[in-house]
């Protein structure tokens, strides 16, 4: 039972990033679901979210930028992220609010 992250990286400011949380063992079709990040030194933030329904919800840190997505039958989440700047480096953490699961987190570097 988990959940894996992938499609961090280096990306270019300015780039775009599509990250996938893929849960393994279980099913999150009735969960709602979030990204998280952290910054080397800082909290981690809330960064989006969608419920088991679709409704989505973004903060600041990615209003406008960001688009979080889903797929129940695949029991994937998606934020793609665009015109990444150096102060959206950090680790990037797919939460199941529901299940309270977290993985382990895959990793994003804007250059500055």
């Amino acid at each position: 039972v988990e959940l894996i992250e992938s499609g961090g990286g280096l990306v270019q400011p300015g780039g775009s990033a599509r990250l996938s949380c893929v849960a393994y063992g279980y099913s999150t079709r009735f969960s709602d679901m979030a990204w998280y990040r952290q910054a080397p030194g800082k909290q981690r933030d809330l960064v989006a979210s969608i419920t088991n329904v679709h409704q989505t919800s973004y903060t600041d840190l990615s209003r406008g930028r960001f688009t979080i997505s889903r797929d129940r039958d695949q029991n994937t989440v998606w934020l793609q992220m665009n015109s990444l700047k150096p102060e959206d480096t950090a680790v990037y953490y797919c939460n199941d609010a529901t299940h309270n699961r977290w993985g382990r987190g895959t990793a994003v570097t804007v250059p500055a």
